[in-house]
């Protein structure tokens, strides 16, 4: 049994749940896996800062981290995402919040399929198929 879940430990929420669930559940099938147990939890920087550097020794901003408790073709995880810096990264590539938020949701689940961001081949390969996945998207705001 698949469910998308989406917390909040900020001020803010997403309008139309039901239509990210859709999108979410869509890419993951689009990729030829199983949606299991997904978890977004949408905070401010300091939350995150303070997961960066429990979990992965790190100690700086960051818009997005993934947990990744996909087992074979099923994929589940938590994605914390910082609204705060999302909204900066918006004004800083020119771009609207809520086209940034969606990029960096499929950013999010794009790592739990298996995608990876580290090498060059890698992050252009992770662009190509943001831009893919964010055509996918229909929720009306």
């Amino acid at each position: 049994m698949h469910r998308i879940d989406f917390f909040y430990e900020t001020d803010f929420l997403l309008n139309e749940e039901p239509g990210y669930r859709t999108w979410v559940r869509d890419i993951i099938v689009s990729e030829k896996r199983s949606p299991g147990a997904i978890t977004f939890i949408f905070c401010d920087d300091d939350y995150l800062l303070e997961l960066h550097q429990k979990y992965l020794n790190k100690n700086d901003y960051t818009d997005i981290i993934s947990f990744d408790y996909s087992e074979g073709d099923v994929i589940s995880g938590d994605i914390f995402i910082s609204i705060p810096r999302l909204k900066e990264n918006a004004a800083s590539f020119g771009c609207r919040f809520e086209d940034e938020l969606i990029r960096v949701m499929c950013h999010g689940i794009l790592h739990l399929v298996g995608y990876k961001d580290k090498t060059p081949g890698e992050i252009e390969k992770m662009r190509e198929k943001e831009n893919e996945k964010m055509k996918m998207f229909h929720v009306e705001h």
